[in-house]
């Protein structure tokens, strides 16, 4: 399931099953006094700057407009699929209109009937 379920291997032939919890937030790049940052999939034990699953767009806190560049399906997938985003990725998502697609989605989902 898009790299939330991670199989470990217990002794020798055991597997365990640890669920990883995703959460879409910022990475900072760029230099100093120019910050940009990437709005990515990561695994919520890693560092900020650390390891990822996957790169969902861009956002130059310096333009303007202060809208992030995002791919928006991916971002959807991600959500869709239980991930968490930041506070401040949550505002970023509002800005991008992704998130109003996001609760629009879930409110459809759950007028519809359930099919047994």
């Amino acid at each position: 399931m898009f790299g939330m379920k991670k199989l470990t291997a217990v002794g020798s032939l055991n597997l365990k099953e640890d669920f990883v919890a995703v959460h879409l937030r910022l990475a900072r790049t760029g230099r100093h006094k120019r910050p940009m940052y990437r709005v990515v999939a990561a695994d919520s034990r890693k560092a900020r700057d650390g390891r990822f699953l996957e790169i969902l767009g861009i956002f130059d806190p310096l333009k303007e407009a202060g809208v992030p560049e995002l791919k928006q399906e991916r971002v959807l997938s991600w959500l869709r699929h239980g991930a968490q985003p930041t506070v401040t990725v949550r505002t970023l998502l509002r800005r991008a209109g992704v998130w109003k697609q996001f609760e629009a989605e879930k409110a459809a989902q759950k007028k519809a009937p359930a099919k047994s």
